[in-house]
């Protein structure tokens, strides 16, 4: 059973949730349903362009709350656990050109 799910519909949307600095890979999730660091989830994700959804098994490591300084959107960073180099992988082909931007993210 998934948890969230998150659609991408462009690359910047994944650029401002991509968590990069989770190691391996994290991703941030909008929602302003009630979690908690450690808290284990399922989570689904369509990338821009995609069909199909891409699934992980993740925990949470990062909260924004409803309100959070400079604007940033409720929701929670989760660290991916199954398959982490696959998904980082298939996010990073995608957001080669991105990676180095200097644009504000959901968590930095």
């Amino acid at each position: 059973m998934v948890d969230l799910i998150v659609n991408f519909d462009t690359l910047h949307q994944l650029y401002r949730a991509y968590m990069p600095f989770i190691q391996p890979a994290g991703l941030f999730v909008t929602t302003t349903e009630s979690h908690f660091l450690g808290q284990e989830m399922r989570i689904g994700y369509r990338l821009p362009g995609a069909t199909g959804i891409n699934e992980f098994q993740g925990v949470v490591v990062w909260i924004n709350p409803l309100g959070a300084s400079g604007g940033r959107p409720a929701g929670v960073g989760v660290k991916i656990l199954s398959e982490a180099q696959e998904h980082k992988q298939r996010i990073e082909n995608l957001l080669s050109r991105e990676l180095a931007s200097g644009d504000l993210t959901c968590t930095m």
